[in-house]
């Protein structure tokens, strides 16, 4: 994939040298490094959006999908059946 737009940003020494040793612990190039996390970070607060709008249509089905009754899940049953290994 062509890189083509720019990020430029002006750090702290200190904080150049934090992201450039955590880069290196897990080899990565500096630039990758911060892409992925920020990146990462980003997709966090996207999927973390509370309010999000829908016509009509999209939201009777949406309603739609929300009363429908639970189909059986033996598997989950039984996985909260047991106690928590930290209770």
């Amino acid at each position: 994939m062509a890189k083509t737009a720019p990020i430029n940003m002006r750090v702290e020494p200190s904080q150049h040298a934090l992201l450039t040793k955590a880069a290196e612990v897990l080899k990565k190039d500096r630039t990758v490094f911060i892409l992925d996390v920020a990146c990462r970070e980003a997709e966090n607060v996207l999927l973390d959006q509370r309010f999000f709008q829908l016509n009509d249509a999209a939201f009777a089905a949406f309603e739609q999908i929300l009363d429908a009754p639970v189909p059986d899940n033996a598997r989950l049953k039984s996985l909260l059946a047991n106690p928590s290994p930290w209770d």
